[in-house]
């Protein structure tokens, strides 16, 4: 479809690994098996290097296996050797140097692993970009493995992001600078979600998928264009390209979505999409033809459209939309940025893994001590508290002491009309057709209006040019004709009026059940405790000291339930001293083992010991209330009386479930019907009554082209004084196509005055209508 954007290597000068790195090893161990085969490890280290950075790679997976075996190394070593203190400077020079992509310094010079490390890692993005572009996109195989490199080019690169200046601690070239490596990152996600496109295509996935996969790549290039646009580095050919691909992805959504809109039968819909995917490819010819190839797709586009086009004007006749009154297209994003976690190479394997010092293993070991005896107190303390919690509970026979007191079962019909109520919509729903009602009638008084309107502009019209041309103008008068139009459009006015009262009623109505309708939308457990029991022992079901005694219950269990949780996170909680310990060893030539096990402890445990005392307080708190709530419990369930009311609330909550059902379908069918036969009116008086009634008239009669009409020049001033205008021809039939429909435009041209020349009459054609459903948002009188 388009040119695929690659990535160029950055360059590094040759750095002798092994004498820096054997003198610390021999610094640091004795002589013997172990530093013969550190120094041996350093050999081979040394040796990968040279592989992955000191000679040209092929665009290939074993490349890419060499460059990330050396990535995972250097994470590797990194904490292990005091790189700073060993003057190992590495030396890079800028990918973009040239101007391929982006322009920027020569090289850079640091001593700093970590900085070997990032450009390493922009190889590692770089090369899988390339090897991505490489890839056949007409088979399976080549789609995946191009998916699978360009979203590990974008995970490599925004890893960059996140860390190159934390990593050099000064300002980086430009090509790995966080703003270049953002938009690259981008980029390569943008291309891997249109490989995908192209696989959807290729499996012949449904035309609603590919048209939401092409969409989110469309905005996908977006993102990436509006990143590089402000650039001042940027070379020619990088912005028509994401700007080309930007319009090629939202063409290709667009022309799916028109196919899902034939399958539905929404004929004009397809016609507005396919009208907005001819533009699109149009943009990305006239400006990125020599940058991308869109023929194939505008020759695909413009057979759809030629086709949808001849349909509709010969069959359905459906309104053809604005572009900007449909709905939008759904995404669907199948790509992410690949994680950079090391080790990224599955052949990986630590030629230092054996490297800790002794007295880093017996730091080891202390500070493990200490973590047991932290993790062990945590423990302790809410073990402890769980104990005593259950004891009071005990002693105060909770919460047995309120399990007979759940109340008779809710009656199975009170239960399915609050189902039925509830999935209506609840209050929420009733209420909102409520609020809406102001608002819909007003729609439809102006609908009315603009009805009346249209009717009056056209007897004007009709009244103006019948004085001007007296017996000329022979077509039967507007007021006679529009007479039926007109009394289907008070007896609507009068429906209207009648509505207002309606609607008083049926807000009264919903005012006097809202409570109950309330009750019915509630859970079942809700619903049971709001119901009065029959039984004397059970009416202390409903009493706020049961509730407030379930509630401190409740909340009581949240307390347990959150000390297990944070047991798990204690114990779940790992690190490992041992890269603190080598650090501190390399820096210092000693470990300070007390001092950075307490440091790491608190932040480790620190919130955790926060939180278990929080909840330790909070449990004490809840228990004195609960022991209070108690006593006023046992003192209520020996004075409470029963109650008789339950039958009285079960008849209102079904006499709210009958008036929810009748309110709700009495505005919804009320409102249907209403908009239907206005949005009609409103038709018939824009199209279907003018058209044909204007075409039973009969045609004006014919006459011969007076002189002053011919192509003859204009006479001398002081000639003769020209002929009497003849009135124009009846007026043909108008063709109202769907977006003439919805417009307030007038009905028909009036000739103006002055004018000489009669307006053309159109070739007979079949009277042409709106198609489709009424609907619901009025569109046609002027905002």
């Amino acid at each position: 479809m388009a040119t695929f954007i690659s990535v160029p290597l950055k360059k590094s000068s040759e750095v002798d690994l092994v004498k820096p790195l054997s003198k610390f090893v021999t610094a640091t161990y004795p002589p013997g098996e172990e530093q013969t085969e550190y120094l041996r490890a350093v050999e081979e280290l040394n040796k990968l290097r040279k592989s992955a950075l000191g000679r040209p790679l092929d665009k290939h997976e074993s490349s890419l296996e060499i460059l990330l075996r050396y990535y995972d190394q250097l994470c590797a070593i990194e904490p292990k050797f005091p790189f700073p203190e060993l003057c190992l400077t590495f030396t890079w020079k800028d990918a973009f140097d040239k101007g391929s992509l982006f322009g920027g310094s020569v090289k850079l010079a640091l001593a700093s692993v970590g900085y070997e490390k990032t450009c390493v890692l922009f190889n590692v993005g770089a090369l899988a970009s390339q090897i991505a572009s490489e890839q056949n996109l007409d088979n399976d195989e080549g789609l995946k493995t191009a998916a699978k490199f360009y979203q590990l080019a974008s995970g490599a690169f925004a890893h960059i992001k996140d860390t190159v200046l934390s990593a050099l601690n000064r300002e980086p070239t430009m090509d790995i600078s966080p703003e270049t490596v953002g938009t690259l990152s981008q980029i390569m996600l943008s291309q891997a979600q249109e490989v995908f496109v192209l696989k959807a295509t290729a499996d012949k996935m449904k035309d609603a998928i590919v048209a939401k996969l092409a969409n989110q790549a469309a905005d996908y290039y977006g993102d990436a264009f509006k990143q590089c646009q402000y650039k001042e580095n940027l070379p020619k050919e990088v912005l028509p390209v994401l700007a080309a691909k930007h319009c090629m992805m939202q063409a290709t959504a667009e022309l799916r979505q028109s196919a899902l809109a034939n399958q539905k039968k929404k004929f004009g819909e397809e016609i507005a999409r396919l009208q907005h995917a001819t533009e699109l490819v149009k943009t990305a010819a006239s400006r990125y033809d020599e940058y991308v190839n869109v023929k194939d797709l505008s020759d695909k586009i413009n057979r759809a459209l030629t086709a949808a086009k001849k349909d509709n004007d010969f069959i359905y006749h459906d309104r053809v939309p604005e572009v900007k009154d449909l709905e939008p297209i759904g995404k669907a994003s199948l790509v992410k940025a690949t994680a950079v976690q090391t080790p990224l190479s599955q052949k990986f394997s630590d030629l230092f893994e054996k490297m800790v010092p002794m007295a880093v293993q017996q730091s080891v070991s202390a500070a493990n001590s200490r973590k047991a005896d932290t993790v062990n107190r945590l423990i302790g303390s809410m073990r402890e508290a769980t104990n005593l919690c259950n004891g009071v509970l005990a002693s105060l026979n909770l919460p047995a002491a309120l399990e007979d007191l759940s109340g008779e079962a809710v009656p199975q019909s009170i239960l399915e009309k609050s189902r039925a109520v509830v999935q209506q919509g609840g209050l929420q729903s009733i209420e909102q057709l409520i609020k809406d009602l102001p608002e819909l009638l007003q729609r439809n008084r102006e609908i009315l209006d603009e009805s009346f309107k249209m009717l009056d502009d056209e007897e004007a019209t009709d009244n103006e040019l019948r004085a001007k041309f007296n017996q000329r103008w022979n077509r039967t008068p507007s007021g006679d004709l529009y007479k039926p139009l007109r009394a289907e459009g008070n007896n609507f006015r009068s429906v209207l009026d009648k509505a207002v009262q309606a609607d008083q009623v049926v807000k009264e109505r919903y005012t006097a059940h809202c409570e109950m309708i309330a009750l019915l939308c509630k859970p079942e457990n809700e619903l049971s405790a709001a119901i009065p029991s029959a039984n004397p022992a059970k009416t202390l079901q409903g009493s706020e000291v049961v509730n407030v005694l379930r509630a401190q219950l409740a909340q009581l269990d949240e307390v347990k339930r959150e000390r297990e949780v944070l047991e798990g996170e204690v114990k779940s909680v790992t690190f490992d001293m041992t890269t603190k310990f080598l650090t501190a060893l390399a820096q210092d030539g000693a470990i300070n083992e007390e001092a950075l096990t307490a440091s790491e402890l608190e932040t480790r445990y620190g919130s955790h010991t926060q939180r278990v005392q929080q909840n330790l307080r909070r449990q004490e708190e809840l228990l004195s209330q609960i022991q209070v709530s108690h006593q006023e419990f046992s003192a209520l369930k020996q004075s409470n009386s029963e109650a008789n009311n339950r039958e009285e609330v079960l008849k209102k909550l079904a006499s709210a479930h009958d008036s929810y059902i009748e309110i709700s379908s009495n505005i919804k069918e009320g409102t249907k019907v209403t908009n239907s036969y206005l949005t009609q009116l409103q038709r018939h008086c824009l199209c279907s009554e003018l058209q044909q009634s204007i075409a039973r008239e009969p045609s004006a009669p014919s006459f011969n082209v007076p002189s002053y009409q011919s192509n003859t020049p204009a006479p001398a001033p002081g000639g003769p004084t020209p002929a009497k205008p003849q009135p124009p021809a009846r007026p043909p039939p108008p063709n109202i196509t769907p977006q003439a429909a919805s417009t307030s435009a007038p009905i028909s041209t009036p000739v103006p005055p002055g004018s000489t020349n009669p307006p053309p009459v159109a070739p007979p054609t079949g009277p042409s209508q709106a198609q489709g459903p009424p609907y619901p948002t009025y569109q046609g009188y002027p905002g």
